[in-house]
Order: structure tokens, then sequence, then C-alpha cells
């Protein structure tokens, strides 16, 4: 072989590429007793990372469960694909790009949005619909838990200063892209907590629709046919990006701004149209096709070859480059976005240059399959890097790593010095958790995203708990949604995770459909750290307890390791994504109030707890953390089996048409459930409930599980109490739909009284305002 040998790379070099010297010795065991050439030590690097390997998480992401009757792809591939019916199948996924967010917030939102609906077209499907999942540090002063907000070495007035331009960039960076592209972004979830300061979460969920005949894998097969490269030309951007978002912050991570990718969505736009033409040129033209996300040109064919059994032969000289003097090194691992690579039946490669030169694109032969099983990498005829597909896929190291049981440092029961039970008045209090950051009107953030684009919005940002699409040609429609409580898994990993599965179900059942698949984006700290990896075994064990219970496999996702700065981590994240079928979109319910004179229902899958239960559960409320400054207890307990009980309840009863609006219950409990279900039509309520002996806190703001608020014709209420009976679920009347006016009473004394315009200004106007104040001004303040 012509590499040319390099002396044994240092340990600081080694380190720099996010190697142990174990892992070295490994890389040299592999390759047959030699050193790598530079060029093979990235690949090693990029390929072996934590974000391309799994190497943490893969011991403990089998046990979830992954099948069903309806899966045609599970995890493995680009995308997870479930059967929706009548020929038609749907692609759907959910990826981080935590890291790179931190580090440059308008790019590194783009070319997360740009990566997740690659993956989608990958697959054949065209994208029709995204939503995101963002978490920042606090906007305001007040940050309600005692944890600390600030960053060492930084001021409160820098801090918020910081976390107001992220936020900014990344929510201009997801609305530039999806818009530009052309696809609705449905909405998502935003949420502020002050372990989130130095390191962002930016998950970006897609979904596309494929004919089930129709669907493409990345999969190299044929000796000798074409390897093909298309897109854009490669750059000097974003590489080591994978290696980078494998390892912690540190005060030098802001300068890693050439790791940061750089997104142009017209021309993915121009992409996804030719690749889905591509695929369409015949029967047996394109034999497979990767995109090229993380480690670039490397990931994408080794990883093609590895899931073929083939070799792949590439010739660097032939890669269209947009800068001189790239270095093989740079080639291999540069994630210049909008590229793919394809392999094409040989003597049919003018089919595919037709198409792509049609719509003004790059399309080269670059190399070709082999057989072997092997990469080979050549730059002007000598070979720079020879490597088994298996060394960099399944060969990659796995680690079982030590865990911990870790208790968080917080009282599990309520401390004494809390008092509750003294206001006779709670108007003021739904005002404050009304404009809290976590509860408060999205609309900043969702107005700058196109979700009408496309035609096939059925429920756009703030109408429904979920976000919901017509299939064109059909009746039948898909509703998707996300869902996920870090402070929950911090206090109890698995039953967060349980919640995040079942909270996300719910509001795609309170739209009407049934939840068929799930996608999960699992965000943690430092997996070297034994109680991290503690955290997220008990969050899979939680996923898979709340999927089984509720029949809902999981069909792939992302798993983001590494979100520490200066040893600083963040809660334990788990972000699922979960996605439902409606027969007759027409049917979809909405979550307001339609009109006066409707009667309120409450269903609910258990009677509430007792005392105890409620003081330990109501720590973990937005309640207890933003008016009351204060974290302890645990999260609400969730019975699963009743969860899904409750679930298949809601969906009868709006496929019947007994209801015209559903409303999960949840952040800030009852009080802020009906609060949101008037605002947006200005439709008023009258709601009397009982206390049950229980502090009117708890009634009103108390987080229990597994309750859904609806709305209905007075003549319906005895229908919805047999419906909910045979599913194991109490539907009890607790008011009717009045004008213009929220009141509630509790054990039939009024406690929130409030004209519902005078809520609605406190809701819509919190988060832009909060957004336009001057930090130095709020910390003075």
């Amino acid at each position: 072989m012509a590499t040319s040998l390099t002396p044994a790379f240092s340990p600081e070099i080694l380190r720099q590429h996010g190697l142990t010297p174990d892992e070295y010795e490994k890389i040299k065991q592999l390759l047959g007793g030699r050193e790598p050439t530079l060029t093979e030590l990235g690949i090693f690097s990029v390929m072996w990372s934590e974000h391309c390997s799994y190497k943490s998480s893969r011991v403990h992401l089998k046990r979830l469960p992954t099948r069903s009757k309806l899966v045609l792809q599970g995890p493995g591939e680009n995308a997870g694909i479930i059967d929706i019916g009548d020929g038609w199948a749907c692609a759907f996924k959910i990826e981080s790009h935590n890291h790179p967010s931190f580090i440059e917030p308008f790019q590194g939102a783009t070319t997360g949005v740009g990566g997740i609906l690659r993956d989608i077209f990958t697959m054949g499907a065209r994208p029709v619909a995204v939503m995101d999942s963002l978490r920042f540090g606090p906007i305001t002063n007040h940050v309600g838990t005692a944890a600390s907000a600030v960053l060492p070495g930084r001021s409160p007035a820098a801090e918020l200063h910081k976390n107001h331009s992220i936020l900014e960039g990344v929510v201009s960076g997801v609305a530039s892209y999806g818009n530009c592209f052309g696809v609705p972004n449905l909405g998502g979830e935003t949420k502020f907590e002050p372990c989130y300061s130095g390191n962002p979460l930016v998950n970006a969920f897609a979904l596309g629709l494929v004919r089930k005949n129709e669907i493409f894998y990345a999969k190299a097969a044929g000796e000798g046919n074409p390897v093909i490269y298309v897109g854009a030309k490669t750059g000097r951007d974003g590489i080591h990006g994978a290696t980078m978002a494998s390892e912690e912050f540190s005060e030098a991570s802001e300068a890693k701004r050439p790791n940061v990718q750089v997104g142009d969505p017209f021309l993915e736009k121009l992409l996804l149209e030719a690749c889905l033409e591509v695929m369409q040129t015949g029967a047996g033209a394109i034999i497979g096709i990767q995109d090229m996300g993380a480690a670039g040109l490397t990931c994408s064919t080794c990883e093609m070859g590895g899931r073929g059994g083939v070799g792949i032969e590439i010739e660097l000289d032939r890669v269209p480059q947009r800068e001189t003097g790239m270095t093989p090194y740079e080639i291999m691992l540069s994630e210049s976005q909008e590229r793919m690579l394809l392999v094409a039946q040989k003597g049919r490669e003018h089919e595919v240059f037709r198409v792509f030169e049609k719509w003004g694109l790059d399309a080269v032969e670059v190399g070709k399959v082999t057989t072997g099983n092997k990469l080979r990498v050549l730059e002007h005829g000598k070979v720079v890097a020879e490597i088994p597909n298996p060394a960099l896929t399944d060969e990659a190291p796995v680690y079982k790593r030590p865990l911990a049981r870790w208790e968080p440092p917080v009282p599990r029961e309520m401390p004494e010095h809390v008092k509750l039970g003294g206001a006779a008045d709670f108007t003021a209090n739904l005002k404050q958790m009304l404009a809290s950051p976590n509860i408060c009107g999205k609309r900043w953030v969702w107005q700058q995203y196109d979700h009408m684009v496309q035609t096939n919005t059925v429920e756009a940002p703030g109408a429904g708990d979920a976000g919901v699409i017509r299939i064109k040609g059909s009746q039948r429609g898909l509703a998707m949604a996300l869902d996920g409580n870090g402070r929950w898994c911090y206090l109890d990993p698995r039953l967060g995770a349980m919640h995040a599965v079942a909270e996300a179900a719910r509001k795609v059942a309170c739209s009407g459909a049934t939840p068929v698949g799930a996608t999960n984006c699992l965000n943690f700290g430092n997996p070297e750290k034994p109680h991290i990896m503690w955290q997220f075994s008990q969050t899979i064990d939680g996923i898979t307890k709340a999927c089984e219970e509720l029949e809902i496999p999981i069909t792939g996702g992302n798993v983001s390791f590494y979100n520490e700065t200066l040893g600083e981590g963040i809660y334990p994240t788990p972000v699922l994504g979960v996605v439902g079928i409606l027969d007759d979109v027409h049917k979809s319910a909405r979550m307001h109030f339609a009109g006066t004179g409707r009667t309120i229902v409450l269903l609910r899958a258990d009677e509430a707890g007792d005392i105890t239960d409620a003081e330990s559960e109501f720590g973990s409320s937005e309640y207890a953390k933003e008016v009351l400054g204060m974290l302890w207890g645990y999260p609400p307990q969730l019975d699963v089996e009743k969860e899904a009980g409750l679930q298949k309840a809601v969906i009868e009863l709006i496929e019947h048409g007994f209801v015209d609006s559903a409303h999960d219950c949840a952040d800030g409990g009852m009080a802020v459930t009906l609060a949101e279900k008037a605002l947006p039509k200005n439709v008023g309520a009258r709601v009397n409930l009982t206390s049950g002996g229980l502090f009117a806190e708890f009634a009103l703001f108390g987080e229990d599980a597994s309750r859904i608020v609806i709305s209905c014709d007075p003549a319906n209420v005895a229908r919805i109490k047999e419906v909910a009976e045979m599913f194991g679920a109490v539907a009890q009347v607790i008011g009717e739909t009045i004008p213009e006016r929220l009141e509630i009473s509790l054990d039939s004394k009024v406690v929130v009284s409030a004209p519902v315009s005078e809520l609605s200004q406190v809701y819509e106007g919190a988060l832009e305002s909060a957004l336009r104040t001057d930090p130095e001004l709020v910390v003075a303040n």
C-alpha cells in the first residue's frame, strides 16, 4: 500500500481528536498493527466520536421498544418510517444541534434544521412539517428556583444579555431555514431554566411523506457502480463538528466558530427537488443515497459501504471544492452543508447528471463501489487512507460505563417555611403564572415561522396541543407533538421520562389522532460521570415502560452527551416526538373554547392523591418555581396503564363528535389550562372546583398527571361519561363557558376572577416584553 506512515501521535494530538490512548491502540490493531496516517486519524476521530458512534449509549438504547405492525423502518437508518395507510408512509426523526447553537446561534440552528430535512428526503420522502424543542437560560431576572443562573466570571446582566442573544439567534435561524426551504413549522416547545444558560438545547424534528413502494435506503451495492457526489461544494466549515459535539464546553469554546457549518436553504431546496426527481428516473437507477451530515464525506462513504457489505473507493481530486489548497484531512472531515452521496447503476450515470444539471447543482463521479468492505481514499492517485468499514462502524468502541445512583440536592418533602392556603384570591398568582417564561404565549417565536406554506396545515402553532397536517388527496391527517420536562427528570429521571412520553402522546390524542410512533432526542451531561450515566439508564427505562404501555414504538432518534459548561451540566432532558394518525382530518379537535353555553368537563385517569402526595409533588410544579422560588419533592405520580385508557377515551369522544375542544392539563395546572382555553377566542368560563381538603394552591396550580379539559354540548355529557367509564377514566362536569370572563371557584368560593382580555394581555405580551427590556435595567431593578 502506498500510504506514507507517520510517527506515533503525541498525547496532545490524540486529545485534540477526542481519542484516548486505549482507543488509539485499538485503531492500530484494526489497521493490522500499523500507525494511522493523519487523514486516517481524523476519520477515526469523527466516526468514533460520541456524536457518531453512540459508544456510551448503545448498550442502553437496545432496551427501547422499536417494533410494531406499522413500523416499516426502525432505528439504524436516516429516519424511522411508519405505515399510515392508503399506500402512504411517513418518515420522521428528531436530532440535536446544541453545541453549534451555543457557539453561533443563527448558523447552528439553521444547519440543525437543514440536517434533519436531509435525513427525511434521503429516505425518498418529501418534508411536509418541522417542529422544534428549544431550551435556554433565564431571560428575566426572576429565576424561580434556587439554582445558579449565572456562569462563573459573568455578571447577571451579561448572562441575561447572552441568553437573549442566543434565543433571538436560534429562533431567527430556525425561521430562516424553514421559511426559505418552504416547509411549515407547526410549533413545538420553548422552555427556560438556569441550567441551560451555558448550554442551550436546539432539537429539530421533521416529518415527510413517501409512497410505501418508493422508500430509499443508505446502502451501497454492486461492484463497479459509480459513487456520485451531488450538491454544494466542499469548504473548510464544520471540520471536526462531530468531535466538538462530543466534548464539554470550556472558556475557549466560543473560538470554535469554524467548527460550525454554514447553511444555504435555497440550495437545499434545489437539492431536495433534484434528489426526489432522480429517485423517480426509473427502477434501479439509484442504488443508495446518503446525506453528508456529521463527519461529512467520511460518514457517508463508510456507512453506505458498511450497510451494503461492500467497499467504496473515492478520489479526492474529483470532489468539488470551494477553497484552494484543501488537504485530504480537511476534505474528508468537512461538514459543509447541502451535500449528498449517491450510488448509481453503472451505465445510467448520465440520467443522474442530467437531472442535477437541470437544477444547477454539481454532480460528479468521485469513486466507485469495490469488493472487500473497505474505505479507500486517494489523492493524486496515492492512497491516503485505507480502513475496513467495520472498524469505523460496528467495531467502534462500545462502553458499558459505570452507573452511580444519584439524589438531587433538593429536599424531598415540602420545606416547613413554605406556607400555603392563606390567600383568598389567586387572580394575581394566575397572572404571574401566565407571564412566566415557560407558560407565557410564544407568539413572538412562532410568528417568525411560516406555518401555512404547502397549504396542508390544519392546526398551526397556538391552535392546539399538537400540530396537524392533512394528507392531500385523502381524508387522512397526521398529528405531531414534542414534549420533555428536564426539571422533572432532574428530580426522578425514570418518572420524568415516562411523563415526556405520556404527555407528547396525550397532546396528539387531544387532537383526535391515535399515536403510532415516536422519536427521541436525549440530551445529557458528561457520560464519563457515573451519575450522568445512571440518569441516562433510568431515562431509557422510563421511556421503555411508557412506550410499551402506550404501544408506541421508538423508530429512531439522537443522543446528545457532553452538554456541560465549565463542569456544570444541564438537567437530564429527554425530548419525545410522537406522531399520530387521524382517519378523518376534518374531525380534529381544537384546544380553545368554541363558544358560550358549552359544558366544561374534566377527564382524568384517576382520583387525586392524598395530602402527602400533593405536598411532595407540588415542589416540581411551575408554581413552586415561579411564585415560591423553590424546588423540592418528585414529579407527579403516573399510572401509564390508566393514561392509555384516558387517551383512548378522548380519541373516541373526538371521533364521535361529542366534544368541541380538548386541552391537556399540564404546566401550571387547572387554572392555567382554563385560561389557555379561554384566551384564543375571548370566551370565558365559570368553573367550580373541589379542594378535597387540599390547599387551594394544589387544586388550582397542581400538575397531576393524566388530565384533559374538554368542552361540549350539554346534551352530550351523559354519553361522555359512558365513554369515559368504558375506558376506565372519570368524567366530571366542572363548569360552563360564559362571555369574556374567567371565574374559578373553589368549594363554591370565588378565588380567581378577571376579564379574559386582561389575562390575554399578560399572557401574550410577557415574552416580547422580557426580550425588549435592557438586561442592565432588569438587574438594577
